[in-house]
């Protein structure tokens, strides 16, 4: 058992030996046709390190040649299949400006958006390549309306989309959660324009009222009429839209007691 273990790591030595020798001596003193046969070769076999490596050195060498155009296609598919997805976009964004009439044109564009979209963090995090991935893909169909990777991109841009919109969820709450109400009943307001068909819209018609009617009761004396008055009708405005709300009881809490307000002020005056 012993010897036949040696024997499997001594030919596996040798092989992964083999192995670096010949791709060392197509890098070094390869010509220019070995490297590029090379290089598609160990594409071929998804050796994607040296494929890269080897089409890297290739790109300046070969311009204006029959293969400068695969060449530069297959390196930036190295990229992607190795996971360097911001390698990857620029690559591919570079083929489609330097060969804006190969057949794989369309192709490039698609894996610059993919890059994008694999490249775009969780919510939580900075989303410039989220922004910057649905922008490239308006500009995608926008030059092919009718592409063949519409119903891939129209899942991507539906991803991307609910990732944005969770954040932007998560920091309406935060207003509110830190007692901003003023800042919380605007946020709910956009997050309303901007994503009118959310599942989170009653949720936040719910809380545009409560904190509204929190607001008005730490407001100055000049202020809560108005503010009470509004918070009713945030309120009519949910039960209208909503009148089956999980909500409902809570609401109209909110607005007897806001009704109660406004009399007291209005009695006073």
């Amino acid at each position: 058992m012993h010897l036949r273990f040696t024997t499997y790591l001594f030919v596996l030595f040798l092989l992964v030996f083999t192995s670096c020798s010949k791709f060392s001596r197509l890098q070094k003193k390869g010509s220019v046709q070995e490297r590029y046969n090379g290089a598609i070769e160990y594409y071929a076999n998804k050796d994607y390190y040296r494929a890269g490596v080897l089409l890297e050195d290739l790109i300046p060498l070969i311009k204006g040649t029959a293969e400068a155009e695969k060449t530069q296609l297959y390196y930036s598919y190295c990229q992607y299949y190795q996971k360097q997805y911001v390698l990857s976009s620029y690559y591919f964004n570079r083929f489609s400006e330097t060969f804006p009439r190969s057949e794989f044109v369309e192709e490039a564009m698609f894996m610059n958006v993919k890059s994008l979209y694999l490249d775009s963090p969780i919510y939580s995090l900075d989303q410039t390549n989220t922004y910057k991935a649905l922008d490239e893909i308006q500009v995608f169909f926008t030059k092919y309306p009718y592409t063949k990777f519409a119903e891939e991109c129209n899942k991507i841009v539906d991803e991307l989309r609910s990732k944005l919109e969770k954040k932007t969820y998560e920091q309406c709450k935060l207003y509110y959660k830190v007692s901003d109400y003023k800042a919380a009943v605007i946020s709910f307001e956009i997050f309303k324009k901007e994503y009118p068909e959310s599942v989170h819209n009653e949720e936040f018609a719910f809380l545009k009222l409560d904190a509204q009617y929190q607001l008005s009761l730490i407001s100055t004396e000049r202020k809560k009429l108005g503010r009470f008055e509004l918070a009713v009708e945030y309120y009519l405005s949910m039960v209208d839209k909503y009148p089956s709300s999980k909500y409902l009881k809570q609401s109209e809490n909110i607005y007897s007691d806001c009704v109660k307000h406004i009399e007291k002020i209005k009695n006073k005056s």
